[in-house]
């Protein structure tokens, strides 16, 4: 599967809509002006990037530079932004998104692109999506004095290296363009105090207009890729997936689905101390079939917290760029990063695909199971949903907590409860998408849906060592699971500590506040992102079942 650049004359315009939208042609104008140079290969890359003003070039040698492509004596570097060093929701503007207006955001895009004519610009061309069943070409432009942005770009994303212009030339043609992506961080508007990223979905571009954060290019990208892939018998996921291949012969493929710090990436990558041999798709962005269930990787490289692991710990090896990290000098006069979040929250870096031992571009096997990752008091380590419906509704209402990866405004508690649907806040379509996808998932292709509760349940820390032990008696079919009270298609794992008492008023009261909770949000939903009713029924029929055991007690 490839997008389409460059069409036949007659075939340029209007007649071709999905390539010659207002907001597009604002943007693609951009990438082909006499102040853009154009960035081939990842050795261009890295060298500006290198000599990019503020740019640390740590003593830390590459691991494998000629397979990633570049030289022998390339080494970690580190960038560092200002005050914002995570993602900014609150920026974020979608066309066809009430009270969003074209032609307003046109001549904003037009001013934006015009007062960066005197700018040098680089330009640089990825690949999105790892197998010639998906595979979409994606283009960023950005000003001089943000090149360690595009490096960490086309170290995140692939590279159009000889095999992949292969694979990529060889695959079918679909009736989707190439993204385009224009940035500027160095942008300012009083309208948009916070920035602004603004998407046109439908015609495969955006505009990243102050922000300096390399998270907002890298989840922008996925972003509109996510979106192409909707529009092609894909379910998009913000989340990890790997395949447990048993000593039986028999493989378990499970996805797991959770915001930064919920534990995605610790139960992506865990090796169960050595129990399974293991092959990891990717820990944060894939893609499952709604035809056959298999599942394809978007990117190569990981984009992971440092906080987690010490400046000697082994996992730095596959360090390849680190954004929002301090440095100093080891006892051997070698500049070195410091790993833990005490200049900032949120250090991130870019790990190369060889942090994985066993990896895989796709998953042919369909997937067995989804995990939903929340932190929510009111639940069990693990729960099993065994309604398509309610598991597609659970996941639209998913309940977490914020991390440092977001950058909240003035005012906002970033301990309270909040819901994101499917751990994604990425999207530009209509939730009732995804919620029609997921559904199709477990109903159709008959994936299994569980919860993990990643947080406290009650006052009582579940430790990644009761998670990783949950998912190895499910792989193993070990696990027994009980009804959960009265509620129908429910049921927990019985973990001494962790059991929910229904005798007990107040843990009642509890989880029909959680539910409350999830069909307010529901309620509040605005049209663009409206649910069928029949997901606020499942969650009213909880209420009503857990409302008479109430009664009884």
């Amino acid at each position: 599967m490839s997008t389409l650049l460059g069409l036949n004359k007659k075939d340029i315009g209007t007649n071709t809509p999905l390539m010659y939208s207002k907001i597009r042609t604002i943007l693609e104008t951009a990438f082909y002006r006499n102040n853009v140079i154009n960035v081939g290969t990842l050795k261009e890359a890295y060298n500006l990037a290198k000599n990019s003003p503020g740019t640390v070039v740590t003593d830390l040698p590459i691991y494998k530079t000629e397979e990633i492509g570049l030289e022998e004596d390339s080494k970690v570097l580190i960038f560092n932004d200002g005050d914002r060093t995570g993602r900014t929701a609150a920026a974020r503007k979608i066309l066809g998104d009430r009270g969003v207006d074209e032609n307003e955001y046109a001549g904003k895009l037009r001013e934006a692109v015009f007062s960066s004519r005197k700018k040098k610009m680089y330009r640089a061309s990825v690949c999105v999506g790892l197998h010639e069943d998906f595979m979409v070409r994606a283009h960023l432009l950005i000003p001089e004095g943000y090149e360690n942005v595009l490096y960490s770009w086309m170290l995140n994303f692939q590279d159009f290296n000889d095999e992949i212009k292969v694979k990529y030339d060889n695959s079918e043609t679909i009736e989707e363009g190439d993204i385009f992506v224009y940035s500027d961080p160095d942008w300012s508007h009083e309208d948009h105090p916070v920035g602004l990223t603004f998407f046109d979905s439908d015609h495969n571009c955006a505009a990243l207009l102050g922000m300096r954060y390399f998270g907002e290019h890298k989840k922008g990208t996925l972003t509109l890729a996510w979106t192409i892939a909707t529009r092609c018998g894909y379910t998009p996921c913000h989340g990890g997936q790997k395949r447990y291949n048993l000593p039986n012969g028999d493989k378990f493929v499970a996805g797991v689905f959770g915001l930064s710090g919920s534990g995605k990436s610790t139960i992506t990558h865990a090796k169960h101390k050595e129990k399974y041999d293991v092959t990891v798709l990717h820990d944060d962005a894939f893609i499952i079939s709604n035809d056959d269930g298999s599942s394809i990787s978007m990117e190569p490289s990981y984009f992971d917290k440092t906080q987690d692991y010490p400046t000697d710990s082994p996992d730095n090896k596959y360090l390849l760029t680190m954004q929002n990290c301090a440095a100093t000098m080891d006892d051997q006069g070698k500049i070195v990063p410091v790993t833990e979040d005490i200049r900032n929250g949120n250090g991130r870096a870019i790990k190369s695909k060889y942090w994985s031992p066993n990896r895989a571009y796709k998953f042919e096997k369909k997937c067995d199971a989804i995990f939903w990752l929340m932190k929510d008091e009111s639940m069990p380590p693990v729960m099993k949903v065994n309604s398509s419906t309610l598991a597609a509704t659970l996941g639209a209402t998913l309940a977490t907590k914020r991390s440092s990866a977001e950058h909240l405004l003035k005012g906002v508690d970033s301990n309270k409860l909040v819901i994101e649907p499917y751990a994604n806040p990425f999207r530009t379509y209509p939730l009732c998408n995804d919620y029609k996808k997921f559904k199709s998932l477990f109903k159709e292709r008959e994936i299994e849906c569980y919860i993990l509760n990643t947080g406290f349940f009650l006052h009582r820390k579940i430790t990644p060592e009761i998670t990783l032990g949950i998912i190895e008696s499910i792989i193993e079919k070990k696990g027994g699971f009980k009804k959960f009270g009265p509620v129908d298609n429910i049921e927990y794992m019985e973990i001494e500590g962790y059991n929910p008492n229904f005798d007990d008023v107040n843990y009642i009261n509890l989880v029909q506040s959680r539910i409350q909770t999830r069909l307010d949000f529901i309620g509040e939903l605005r049209e663009f992102n409206r649910l069928p009713y029949e997901a606020s029924e499942s969650l009213y029929k909880i209420l009503e079942k857990l409302e008479s055991i109430k009664n009884e007690i």
